[in-house]
């Protein structure tokens, strides 16, 4: 194969890193950098392809720490159920799918807005007008919650007299009967278990449709943070098919009652990822629900909930489990990936990494605590001394309708105005990662590093921002979805900084990001982005 040498010159170039931020040229040969600045330019005049930026922001390429790129793709498949501002918007939208599509037995749906009734509470009633004979199945915007119409209750058994599950709720109307709103697993999965299996091939076409997405916006690591064992054939099949347009890292999601048996199958199905040998495909991850979210009242909370002083909240895990769950996967040398929202969760992860560094030694684990929303102040510095990376979605830092509506009546003003304490933590001292945990909220690094630089809704609200000695400066947002996130994924030697002998993993924006109000960061586009020297997505 020829090499390639491509220079992108004239242009406003972030390294990212510390003692050289900014240059004006990158040269790039044979997929790797290899001078930048005047150098590039003196040395680049014989490259067989020039990018001009005419000024504008050249910087690392994005990394998504924690995301869902199946659930996404497989949302343009099912019923459009997001994005209405009402419920009879969903149920209409329900109903156009399921007179559009009359031989599928279950009509699903994913990405509903909880916020729209009261406590996130929806009535299968509501949900009969649009479809009475079949079973209607969707999924909230924080995949933790499931509405339900009242035929799919009937083929789940589910009753009055039903007792509520370990790990879960069944939300009753006042009379007793189950409402139609399933909250976590325990309860969830009585609805899940009746599902007809999805095809490998929606899930090919999942993945094919969530990557290109991903391309454009200037991404190309993603960790997917919820891979069940029928999702991994997809992947395989699109890897050795070198389909795969980035770099994907799997992590497995081990639960309470089976992760003894779940151990061995993870490590047969790494092997397997590892004999293909695609540089765009990983496996090295385990993924541990430890509690649920703030919203649907499942994080699990040290002090009560506001608007409920009988609730702590749901954690997934005893302690016991937990801390024996982590120690085993750890010691198979996977990375742990932790989703844990509430306080108690994350001091309860924290205590199990801890309690892995003891049994299992030092090794370069770099475990990760997805979300990170609410923390303790007295866990705050753990987190720098036990080397976990806190991994935020920058774009929930904000006072949006789900936070007004749903999450700061549960908390409270004191605790909700402690949410997401990212400028704490990283200067602290601790690693931060960003994602954006799609198809729960956008995809796009911009919008959510203008949230993170500004902690502002799109109406600048509140003045001067919530929390605003949170607020990071735009390298230090930056910095964590490129470099953070790099390291989070084990590539920090190759992607996440433009520097000589990195790859030249690159995008090219429509204007100087550094130029232009903050307020505006969620408004640039990527027209250029560039996967080890290949020009993968352009807008020209």
């Amino acid at each position: 194969m020829t090499k390639q040498k491509l220079l992108i010159k004239n242009a406003a170039v972030w390294t990212g890193i510390p003692d050289r931020p900014t240059s004006n040229a990158v040269l790039v040969d044979d997929g790797v950098i290899v001078a930048i600045g005047n150098e590039a330019t003196d040395t680049g005049s014989d490259a067989s392809e020039v990018i001009d930026a005419a000024g504008a922001s050249v910087i690392p390429a994005f990394a998504e720490g924690h995301a869902h790129p199946i659930f996404a793709g497989l949302e343009q498949q099912f019923a459009k159920v997001r994005g209405h501002g009402t419920v009879a918007g969903i149920a209409d939208a329900v109903a156009k799918f399921a007179a559009d599509n009359p031989d599928i037995e279950w009509i699903l749906g994913l990405g509903y807005d909880p916020s729209l009734v009261p406590d996130g509470c929806f009535d299968a009633k509501w949900l009969d007008t649009a479809v009475r004979d079949r079973p209607v199945v969707l999924r909230a915007t924080d995949y933790h919650t499931v509405w339900c119409n009242t035929k799919a209750l009937e083929l789940a058994g589910i009753t009055s007299e039903t007792p509520q599950p370990e790990n879960g709720e069944i939300v009753h109307r006042p009379d007793g009967t189950p409402m139609g709103t399933l909250r976590e697993w325990g309860a969830t999965d009585l609805i899940f278990n009746m599902l007809p299996p999805i095809s490998i091939e929606q899930k090919m076409e999942a993945i094919r449709w969530s990557s290109r997405r991903y391309i454009e916006a200037g991404v190309v690591f993603v960790q997917d943070a919820w891979v069940e064992p029928d999702d991994l054939e997809a992947y395989l099949q699109l890897a050795r098919g070198n389909e795969l347009e980035l770099r994907y890292n799997l992590a497995f999601t081990a639960q309470p009652s089976e992760y003894r048996s779940q151990l061995q199958l993870f490590i047969d199905q790494r092997s397997v990822v590892r004999s293909v040998g695609s540089a765009f495909l990983g496996a090295e991850t385990v993924k541990i629900f430890v509690d649920g979210v703030i919203e649907a009242g499942t994080a699990a909370l040290l002090e009560p909930y506001h608007d409920c002083p009988g609730s702590h909240g749901i954690p997934n895990w005893s302690i016991e489990d937990l801390t024996a769950a982590v120690t085993a996967f750890d010691a198979a040398g996977f990375q742990l990936h932790l989703h844990a929202i509430g306080d108690k969760a994350i001091r309860m992860a924290l205590d199990a990494v801890e309690a892995v560094q003891k049994e299992n030694g030092v090794r370069d684990r770099r475990p990760t605590i997805a979300h990170s929303q609410l923390i303790d102040p007295s866990d705050l510095a753990r987190f720098a001394e036990l080397g976990v990376i806190a991994n935020f979605e920058p774009l929930w830092a904000q006072q949006d309708s789900l936070q007004s509506i749903l999450t700061m009546p549960r908390l409270g003003e004191e605790r909700g105005n402690s949410q997401y304490p990212i400028a704490t933590l990283l200067r602290g001292g601790a690693r931060v990662s960003f994602g954006s945990d799609w198809p729960v909220s956008d995809h796009r690094p911009l919008p959510g590093i203008a949230v993170a630089v500004t902690r502002q809704t799109k109406a600048d609200f509140p003045e001067g921002g919530w929390m605003p000695s949170e607020r990071l400066s735009l390298p230090e947002a930056l910095a964590c979805y490129c470099s953070g996130t790099a390291y989070q994924a084990f590539l920090d030697d190759s992607i996440g900084q433009i520097a000589v002998g990195m790859s030249a993993d690159l995008i090219v924006l429509d204007r100087n990001i550094f130029e232009i109000p903050s307020k505006e960061i969620g408004e640039v586009e990527v027209i250029t982005t560039l996967v080890k020297g290949r020009v993968v997505h352009s807008t020209k």
